[in-house]
C-alpha cells in the first residue's frame, strides 16, 4: 500500500494543485489530508495563491481518494461546501502491524500524547515543521507543510510504502526516511 500525507494547504490553489501533481506522479491510493485545508489562521500571513474557493473545487474533484483529519482552522462551514469527511478528530490506520494515530497535532502531539503503546505511531501536522522522532517508544512523524513551512524547512509531503515513510520535497528529493 502506498500512502501520501500533506498538511497545512491553508488555502493555497498554487500548492493544492502541486499537492495533486505529486499525488499522481507518486501513484498513492489515497492522499490523506492532515487539516488546515482552506483557511490561513490568525498566525500565518497569507500564503502564495490563497484562493479557499478554487481548493474547494480541487478537493472535491478527488474527494474519493482523500482521507482527512480536522485541523485547528476547520470550521463546521467547511463541511458544508466540501463534499467529503473534514471534521473527524482523528483516524487510525495499522502499518505493518502498529497502530498508526493520526491527527492535526493542535489537540493531540508528543506533548499531549493520546493513549499509545510502545512501538505506535503519532502522525501529524499543525507545527509546519517536518520530524521523524523517537520518544518514549512512540515514533513521531510530522511531514511538514505543503503551503507554509516554517523553522527554515522546505515545502513538504510524505510517502508511506512498504514500512518506509519518506520526507520529501516538492521536487521529489527525499529529506528524511524511517523504516517502521
Amino acid at each position: 500500500m502506498k500512502l501520501m500525507f500533506a498538511s497545512d494547504l491553508h488555502g493555497s490553489a498554487v500548492y493544492c494543485k502541486k499537492m495533486f501533481e505529486l499525488y499522481k506522479e507518486e501513484q498513492a491510493e489515497k492522499l490523506i489530508l492532515l487539516g488546515d485545508l482552506l483557511y490561513h489562521g490568525p498566525r500565518n500571513d497569507l500564503p502564495e495563491g490563497y484562493a479557499p474557493k478554487e481548493v474547494i473545487q480541487m478537493l472535491n474533484e478527488h474527494k474519493k481518494e482523500l482521507l482527512c483529519v480536522r485541523g485547528n482552522c476547520e470550521a463546521e462551514v467547511d463541511q458544508m461546501v466540501l463534499e467529503f469527511p473534514v471534521l473527524a478528530e482523528y483516524m487510525i490506520l495499522y502499518l505493518e502491524g502498529r497502530m498508526a494515530f493520526i491527527t492535526h497535532g493542535h489537540k493531540h502531539n508528543m506533548d499531549q500524547l493520546p493513549p499509545l503503546n510502545d512501538g505506535d505511531l503519532l502522525i501529524h501536522g499543525h507545527t509546519h515543521v517536518l520530524t521523524v522522532e523517537q520518544k518514549d517508544g512512540i515514533t513521531y512523524l510530522n511531514p511538514g507543510s505543503m503551503t507554509i513551512p516554517k523553522n527554515g524547512n522546505k515545502h513538504s509531503y510524505m510517502i508511506y510504502e512498504d514500512g518506509v515513510f519518506t520526507i520529501k520535497d516538492l521536487e521529489g528529493t527525499t529529506i528524511l526516511s524511517h523504516i517502521l
